[in-house]
């Protein structure tokens, strides 16, 4: 028997059946929607692992052989010899032939000079002629009856001069990024015994019911039948808070492959749970089927909710292991994700086409496009491109949208319905606004909690904590603060509470100050906003916290902007970009020079992000210049030229290390310790697959319990003075941090602690 692989044993034969079964579920879901030749991908399948009979790899699975007497030639490259170019020529097109042995032959990425290996491979070729009489009798299929009629190192030329970058027609590399890209998936389906792909055959439906508990006669808005009648299109629509985006979104996926993505971790968890529990009403196994959560921390989310007394997800831990496996395979219909696990592929890393690929047949919703960092804003504009070359659809969904976005698209000539309707609730009021020219205080701040709730936002950690300093004597249980200085555990602790305290029927009082985090897609609703300013489209965003979905009553003033006075605002120029706020400081002086407060319809808001957010105008901004040079520097960007490891580093920020502040290492020290020896231990048994998933679940959870302890801090203020670093295993480490921390108020840097030329930087963080 000739092996693809050794743990758990399994024949070529086995492991090539496996992928057809996986290629015909792909093919009966997704057939009218990918446009492939599957003739092509399912001879890549057949194809893919016949080159594996080679001597040397089957003694090294078999361990009859240590050591292997030549360089090992990859079997992709092998395999390819397999494939009688002469005779497919009669039924294919040249270029479809090409793509057929490029795919096969680097289905797996390895650093391989075939120029220099010419006399090896025609040494293997002849060996493989032998070898080949005896796999014949165990390897046939229609495509292919007689496996050992046709092997010869002529194959390969039509290998060497069509990699990716060779194919001169568009149409050719699309269709080659297809053909390699669903190989991969199938090829890593049927090795991880996994399915590929699972019908969406319910979120119609799903919604349809939702919309029954609406009342008796309810209907979906004239947002949602738009983006519900435009499900074959690329579109971008502006509604404002509370108008049922995300059922817009919903609607416009329908029963198709769906992913959509949000900017902050927090609200794509409170998407994920609005999902499940009231339009899916799922929390059993049948859900692990239907809909994902995907971002960095999202297997850490899924454990808490088994664990969680309300709306508790009902899966055993290992199968939140095999769902988490699928989340990240990305095989389910419907996932909620973050940017960064969809659209690193704008690098043409590694293997990047098994993600391109996948993106061919699936619908994109971007909600809140307008808070993405310049470089994401970039991956965004450059992936929105490749994707919809290749065939897959975007939905825009914000409450705002800056023109030079649009502008942006069209200068990459990307298709799309232009947003000409602005959905807005007509004659109502929900904020006036009140502009006070000088920095915020908390003597202001004290003034407006009159048992309401008051949600204060500023740009930076430090001026959140300056706020809260100076209310919490006073003030004690009435007042909390939440920003991006906790430790996970606290952080997500922080989180629970604001969503429950800013719950419409929560009737509880108090004062919320909070940085950015509590910026957008939160569900939350406070009665007064007292903010910095940041830009208009931060300061609006912030306005969507209060007064979420009600009509503000005459003669109340429910948002109080403090533009800094003759100084910026905390964070310009750090967080936020100095021409921006600028233009937006200018524009609202404008609007008050003849008023004391502003009564602000949604139109007007809009008419002010149209105003600010003009191409002519954010062009000579240092936001809209990186954005330009990320885009350039990704198109010229060369096919493989980083790995995905190196991808994922930039997409996380690796400018940030997690740390653990020294209070709470002290705190946590002995639960710390024992989870690390939890990592530390080696498997049992690696060939008894029911104990080996045991010990990796435990590694799982002791790796999570500390990875909650953290907090991600700049990489620049750790150093040998305040840091000290212990050691897990050759490729893990936690870092402890010298530090104030406190679980109300979150991390406090120690100024002495932190290099003279980064304390400045202190301040500055959000």
């Amino acid at each position: 028997m000739f092996l693809a692989k050794s743990n758990p044993e399994e024949s070529i034969k086995k492991h090539t059946d496996n992928l057809l079964q996986n290629y015909d579920i792909l093919k009966k879901i997704y057939g009218e929607e990918i446009d492939i030749n599957w003739s092509i991908l399912k001879l890549a399948c057949l194809y893919h692992d016949v080159g594996k009979i080679n001597n040397a790899f089957q003694n090294k699975l078999k361990r009859t052989q240590k050591k292997v007497e030549i360089k090992e030639i990859p079997h992709g490259y092998l395999s390819a010899t397999f494939i009688d170019i002469d005779s497919l020529i009669d039924k294919y097109t040249e270029e479809e032939v090409c793509i057929l042995v490029t795919a096969v032959a680097k289905h797996h990425i390895r650093k391989f000079e075939i120029e220099d290996m010419r006399e090896e491979i025609r040494k293997e070729v002849e060996s493989l002629k032998e070898v080949s009489k005896e796999f014949k009798s165990e390897f046939s299929y229609d495509e292919i009856p007689n496996i050992s009629e046709y092997i010869d190192e002529y194959s390969l030329e039509a290998l060497y001069n069509n990699e990716l970058s060779g194919f001169s027609k568009e149409e050719d590399k699309i269709n080659y990024i297809l053909v390699k890209g669903l190989l991969n998936r199938i090829d890593y389906a049927a090795s991880g015994y996994y399915q590929i792909e699972y019908k969406n055959d319910f979120l119609t439906e799903a919604l349809n019911e939702y919309k029954k508990s609406w009342g008796k006669n309810a209907d979906f808005n004239d947002l949602q039948k738009y983006m519900q009648d435009s499900q074959d299109e690329n579109v971008i629509v502006v509604a404002e808070t509370g108008y049922g985006k995300t059922e817009a979104g919903l609607l416009w996926i329908g029963n198709n492959k769906g992913i959509f993505t949000l900017p902050i971790r927090a609200a794509i968890n409170s998407i994920y749970d609005r999902i499940r529990n009231e339009i899916l009403k799922e929390n059993n196994n049948n859900l692990s089927y239907k809909l994902a959560l995907l971002h960095s921390d999202s297997l850490s989310e899924l454990f808490k909710r088994v664990e969680a007394e309300e709306d508790k997800l009902k899966l055993e831990d290992l199968e939140i292991l095999d769902y988490n496996d699928r989340a990240r395979q990305k095989s389910l219909p419907l996932t909620v994700s973050t940017l960064d696990q969809i659209f690193k592929f704008v690098y043409k890393y590694q293997g990047f086409e098994q993600d391109l690929a996948t993106l061919s047949y699936s619908k994109i919703v971007i909600d809140e496009i307008q808070m993405y960092s310049p470089d994401l804003l970039a991956y965004l504009i450059v992936g929105l491109d490749m994707i919809t070359k290749i065939g897959g659809k975007f939905a825009i969904i914000t409450a705002t949208l800056p023109p030079f976005i649009v502008d942006l698209l069209r200068k990459r000539n990307i298709e799309f319905k232009e947003p000409i309707n602005k959905y807005t609730k007509k004659n109502r009021i929900r904020h006036e606004i009140k502009l006070l020219k000088e920095q915020l205080n908390f003597e202001f701040v004290r003034e407006q909690f009159q048992d309401n709730k008051v949600l204060v936002i500023t740009n930076t950690v430090r001026k959140a904590q300056e706020i809260y300093d100076g209310l919490k004597d006073e003030l004690e249980e009435k007042i909390n603060i939440f920003h991006g200085s906790y430790i996970k555990k606290d952080r997500k602790s922080k989180e629970d509470q604001i969503i429950k305290f800013g719950d419409k029927n929560n009737k509880d009082t108090g004062i919320w100050i909070c940085t950015q985090v509590a910026e957008a897609s939160l569900d939350i609703d406070f009665d007064i906003l007292v903010t910095e300013l940041s830009d208009l489209n931060g300061l609006f965003q912030r306005m969507g916290r209060c007064y979420r979905n009600r009509n503000l009553e005459e003669g109340k003033t429910n948002i109080f902007v403090f533009d800094g006075g003759d100084e910026l605002c905390t964070g310009i120029g750090f967080v936020n970009d100095k021409g921006i706020f600028e233009f937006s400081k200018n524009e609202l002086r404008e609007e008050f020079k003849n008023r004391e407060t502003w009564r602000i319809s949604e139109l007007e808001k809009l008419d002010l992000i149209e105003k600010v957010y003009s191409t002519e105008k954010m062009n000579s901004t240092d936001y809209y210049r990186e954005v330009e040079d990320t885009i350039k520097y990704l198109d010229s960007t060369f096919i493989y030229e980083k790995s995905k490891s190196e991808v994922s580093k930039v997409f996380r920020a690796i400018d940030n290390i997690d740390i653990i502040p020294s209070e709470v290492y002290k705190e946590n020290e002995i639960e710390i310790k024992k989870n690390i020896e939890i990592i530390k231990r080696k498997y049992t048994d690696k060939k008894d697959l029911k104990t080996t998933e045991k010990e990796r679940l435990e590694k799982i959870k002791a790796r999570i319990a500390i990875n909650d302890l953290t907090v991600s801090i700049p990489y620049y203020f750790s150093n040998y003075d305040n840091t000290y670093r212990e050691e897990i295993n050759d490729y893990e480490s936690i870092s402890i941090y010298e530090c104030e921390y406190d679980k109300k108020d979150g991390l406090r840097h120690i100024k002495e602690k932190v290099k003279k030329e980064y304390e400045e930087d202190i301040v500055n963080i959000i």
